[in-house]
């Protein structure tokens, strides 16, 4: 068996959330391998649906233009019953919000945050599996089968499960992964329908029987192409595992993991619906007359939910599918995994760099398996009395499906609130605003084009007084200085944000005075939604979530709080 010393971080799984992890890894400045049993891609449209966080995430990464220009937008939902148009449900986000809500196959996702990785380094080996890992107290050791069949013992400081819903890591951890499975069975199919509805708009069909129940679904979801819709519905009889026969020829594996299909979808058995099958649905409840063709893949499923005990042990870590899986309901599944390996990644750089303690990737479980767990119990409430059945108001539910609502308050890294109690908080999302300027640009620019490719954490100073952001800017020097022979420092970045009512001249002053670079409220967007207590200051997560607000008198102790946390062994 050979033996080889792999980089600081060893990744398996190359689907969007083990892609993610690597990005974010090689962003910070991590070596990483990253490994698939697969020999390639695969062709199907698995999970679509992509959610505003994940673009804004995205965007930091300064991919987000690129999906975009892919993508096909999602502006809402045709809700037919028993034949009649029900309602229509727009998709409409308040305009702080930079995105909207979009769709892509997901081996175009895949293709694409592999091009990205692969321009930082970072090729995926293909036919590459792990078959089992110990660890100990520096590292981890990894035995993997190569694509030629040999076998080798790798070495490494971390290792990370992005290994879909059958995890060898999970496994190999020995973590509990308690749920169940729906009875239903279901299929998917990816095809051309030549109806007139808009392709901005999913659709959804239902039949219901003389006692309320659901006896028949149709639900259309558009992709890029003229037509073109990844379409789900009820299992035919004729499909079902009853149907099936008892023994036969080895099945054909279908599209197993990714989100709606990716998530708690099951694997394919041989039992696969053809164009006629999918026609005859469309028969039933489109509405509108429509002919289907050009299948491009199809799959039987049933929806399981299922949610790790922990989400990692020591120096491995589990996320997305090896952590959790649930109904597809609200394409939260694929979104949900790529914001863990996104949370992780940055803990893990810093605790490699020496700039944070072994304490912080604990709190990768702190924070994101409630996540998980919320995440889980939605899409199953959803999938079995409808989204209707919410008791929030439509604003939160739609905010909470884009993933805008997710917040760590109460965690580990989430400093005392402070300010106005409707203001974002230490462990909310940082939000983005409009109408920041600088003396040389003729136009105005977004909190995310101020942020973008950054991967320190970066502090905010705002108020109107040029004097008190310098004031406030040495200080977060001071604080992210390092006493002598005490390690690293967290590299913190610092931005003024001059009040739009601070005098003229006052951007240029902070640069001046302060070395930092200064930016005007010019809209008062900063303010309105950051709502500042004063002269206020906030610390900017990697990750885009808030790490502290304080007054900018009190940057010195805020900051050395939030390091101390970071630094705890």
């Amino acid at each position: 068996m050979a033996h080889t010393r792999t980089p600081e971080v060893l990744i398996t799984g190359a689907g969007p959330v083990g892609l993610s992890a690597a990005a974010e890894l090689r962003r910070h400045g991590v070596s990483c391998r990253l490994i698939d049993r697969l020999p390639a891609r695969l062709p199907y449209a698995k999970a679509i649906g992509i959610q505003p966080r994940t673009l804004e995430v995205w965007d930091r990464m300064g991919l987000a233009r690129t999906v975009l220009e892919a993508a096909v937008p999602l502006f809402g939902q045709l809700v037919y019953a028993n034949g009649r148009e029900v309602a229509r449900i727009e998709m409409e986000l308040p305009p702080e919000v930079p995105y909207g809500f979009a769709a892509l196959p997901q081996y175009e996702t895949e293709r694409l945050i592999e091009e990205y990785v692969a321009a930082l380094g970072t090729v995926i080996e293909r036919g590459t599996e792990l078959l089992s890992f110990t660890q100990d107290e520096r590292g981890v050791t990894a035995r993997l089968r190569t694509a030629s069949g040999a076998e080798e013992e790798v070495r490494t400081s971390y290792l990370v499960g992005c290994d879909g819903a059958h995890s060898t890591v999970r496994k190999g951890l020995g973590l509990t992964f308690e749920g169940g499975a729906f009875q239903e069975e279901f299929m998917l199919a990816d095809v051309v329908a030549d109806w007139d509805l808009p392709h901005e708009y999913s659709v959804r069909s239902t039949h219901f029987a003389a006692d309320g129940s659901t006896d028949d679904a149709l639900i259309c979801v558009p992709l890029p192409g003229e037509g073109r819709y990844r379409m789900s519905m009820m299992v035919p009889p004729e499909l079902s595992a009853e149907a099936a026969p008892a023994s036969g020829p080895a099945p054909a594996r279908g599209p197993a993991g990714g989100d709606g299909v990716a998530h708690g979808i099951a694997e394919g058995d041989g039992r696969v619906p053809e164009l006629r099958h999918v026609q005859a649905v469309v028969d039933r409840l489109a509405p509108r007359p429509a002919t289907v063709s050009t299948l491009r893949w199809s799959s039987v499923f049933r929806i399981s939910h299922r949610i790790v005990d922990r989400y990692g042990e020591g120096r491995v870590f589990v996320a997305g599918d090896a952590a959790h899986i649930h109904p597809p309901t609200g394409a939260q599944g694929m979104n949900t995994g790529i914001q863990d390996a996104c949370n992780l990644a940055w803990k893990l750089a810093l605790v490699l760099k020496g700039a944070a303690g072994p304490a912080l990737l604990a709190g990768y479980d702190a924070e994101r398996r409630p996540v998980g767990e919320e995440v889980v119990g939605r899409t199953l409430r959803h999938s079995t009395q409808g989204i209707a059945s919410d008791p929030d108001d439509p604003r939160t539910v739609l905010l909470r499906e884009a993933q805008l609502l997710i917040s760590y308050r109460g965690g580990p890294l989430a400093g005392a609130p402070s300010g106005p109690a409707d203001a974002p908080q230490p462990g909310d999302r940082a939000p983005d605003c409009a109408g920041l300027t600088l003396p040389l640009a003729a136009y105005p620019l977004r909190l995310l084009d101020v942020l973008r490719d950054r991967t320190a954490h970066v502090v905010l100073l705002y108020g109107a007084d040029p004097a008190a952001l310098a004031a406030a800017a040495e200080a977060t020097r001071a604080a992210d200085r390092p006493p002598a022979g005490s390690g690293t420092g967290l590299g913190l970045q610092t931005i003024g944000v001059l009040a739009r009512e601070a005098p003229e001249g006052a951007c240029e002053a902070v640069a001046n005075t302060a070395a930092v670079p200064g930016y005007r409220d010019a809209a008062g967007e900063f303010a309105r939604l950051y709502c500042p207590d004063g002269p206020t200051g906030f610390l900017v997560r990697p990750d885009g979530y808030l790490g502290a607000r304080f007054p900018l008198a009190d940057t010195a102790a805020a900051l050395s709080g939030y390091l101390r946390a970071l630094s705890a062994p």
